[in-house]
């Protein structure tokens, strides 16, 4: 006895599913990475230089996240 069997894939359904996941996840990483290089640089400056471009050392965070926003916003 002969059975004949058909599988049908949905076209792209769980790949693409799969590669925007992935796509999100790398874009998320690239959006961290940025932003940790901000803190990081702007970290290594003295209270003094941090004064001359009219920052805080407070201000550090949010303006290492607005960066990483701005540079990734679509």
């Amino acid at each position: 006895m002969a059975v004949a069997t058909h599988h049908t894939a949905l076209k792209g359904a769980p790949v693409t599913g799969l590669a925007s996941l992935f796509e999100a996840a790398k874009t998320r990483f690239a959006r961290y990475r940025v932003y940790r290089q901000t803190v990081n640089e702007l970290s290594e400056l003295s209270n003094r230089e941090l004064a001359d471009l009219g920052l805080h050392r407070s201000m550090i965070r949010r303006l290492a996240m607005q960066a990483a926003e701005e540079q990734f916003a679509h």
